[in-house]
């Protein structure tokens, strides 16, 4: 099958960016992860009515990203050799099965079984919708990178204010009423495997130039470890703020259950603006710009989130957000510079490597909160930004695309 990566380098004049297919795999990861999201913005309601303790809703964290983390690399690696347009479909027919286990669970253990399905359909669909942004793109990969990972952001932004609308007051039960997004997905995604299909077509009769980067193995090597610490970093503190951001504003400031959704709204709300800030600036000023800024320039307000009362901790919590979630689209475009004709499994590795260190830090910090305290979980992972120190060790991009070989 032929290789669909996009070529690395500056936009050529024939380029054109399909922003219709960016738009519309976009608008699928904002559905996807609105399902995704609902699972930890119902954790208060299943914490109530199941019993659970800290370390079970970490579990359940951990069941549904690990699933996805896992799986995503094997599915990028087999869709770099045979790419599978309806795939997609697929991967949202999961994630829709998920939600309804979710809505009739009766046990801690069908919870369980339902976020491992909408792991699987994350493992799908976000390595070949991150290759389909990238073949729309028409070389502005940055931008089409960050498009399509904010439709995610809105998702996972807008699942708690939807289960404070809808789900809290209404129940469990009215978590299956999500599945109609799932079938609107489906179908979109199926419009979306012809176009990516008659790509392909297109692109078998077309004769390709191989891709290379003319950088020493170990400098290579030394720049994915780099990224992938950078992302274990952003991750950790994420998890912090996703899974348990609600139990803090809860246990320390008093709020209710539905007021902890809107705030944590806020920071949801907040890293979707900067993811769409990201990919732009990225193509304009280089990513590791937007990586040095973003993973390092956070550092000073996760020091202090844990000392503020309520108003700073809505202010920074909204700035973290902000300027945090521009590098994940800034570090999987680097990746994929670093290894041209590897998108399916630069996107599995780093989507699931998010996910997976995302539930393990989960777990991890469900234990920690259980042992310590939940503002002692804040305490400890204001510190994780640090790790941004790290990308003083990436190569700059002048030399990454000096080091571009088309043979």
């Amino acid at each position: 099958m032929t290789d669909v990566t996009a070529p690395t380098g500056k936009v050529s004049a024939q380029s054109n960016t399909v922003f219709a297919i960016i738009l519309a795999v976009s608008f699928c990861h904002m559905l996807n992860d609105i399902m995704q999201s609902l699972l930890a913005a119902i954790y208060p309601m299943l914490k109530s009515d199941f019993g659970l303790s800290f370390w079970q809703i970490g579990m359940l964290t951990l069941a549904f990203q690990v699933t996805a983390s896992l799986l995503q690399p094997l599915v990028g690696i087999y869709t770099d050799k045979r790419p599978l347009p309806y795939s997609l479909t697929l991967g949202m027919g999961s994630s829709m099965i998920g939600l309804f286990l979710l809505a009739t669970a009766h046990t801690y253990w069908m919870l369980v079984v339902g976020a491992c399905f909408i792991g699987v359909g994350s493992s799908i669909f976000h390595p070949e919708s991150s290759r389909v942004a990238r073949l729309a793109s028409g070389g502005r990969f940055g931008l089409a990178q960050s498009l399509f990972q904010v439709g995610g952001n809105f998702g996972q932004a807008l699942g708690p204010l939807l289960a404070a609308f809808i789900v809290v007051p209404m129940g469990q039960g009215s978590v299956g009423y999500f599945s109609v997004a799932a079938m609107l997905g489906m179908v979109i995604l199926w419009r979306v495997g012809n176009w990516y299909g008659s790509h392909l077509r297109a692109a078998a009769k077309r004769p390709k130039a191989p891709i290379s980067v003319n950088l020493p193995r170990r400098t290579i090597m030394l720049a994915l470890v780099v990224l992938t610490l950078l992302t274990f970093s952003k991750n950790i503190y994420t998890a912090s703020i996703s899974s348990y951001y609600t139990f803090y504003v809860i246990e320390r400031f008093g709020v209710d259950v539905q007021m902890s959704q809107y705030l944590l709204f806020v920071f949801l709300g907040a890293t979707a603006l900067g993811t769409v800030l990201g990919g732009p600036i990225g193509d304009r000023f280089g990513a590791k710009f937007v990586i040095w800024f973003s993973i390092l320039g956070v550092l000073p307000f996760t020091l202090a989130l844990p000392y503020v009362d309520l108003t700073w901790t809505i202010i920074l919590s909204g700035i973290i957000g902000l300027i945090l979630a521009s590098a994940f689209p800034a570090i999987v475009v680097f990746a994929q510079e670093l290894l041209p004709g590897r998108v399916g499994m630069v996107a599995g590795i780093f989507f699931g490597f998010a996910f997976g260190m995302g539930g393990i830090a989960a777990a991890v910090l469900g234990v920690l909160a259980d042992a310590k305290g939940i503002e002692y979980v804040y305490w400890v992972c204001s510190f994780m930004p640090l790790l941004g120190l790290l990308t003083i060790f990436l190569p700059s991009e002048k030399v990454l695309r000096a080091k571009t070989v088309h043979a």
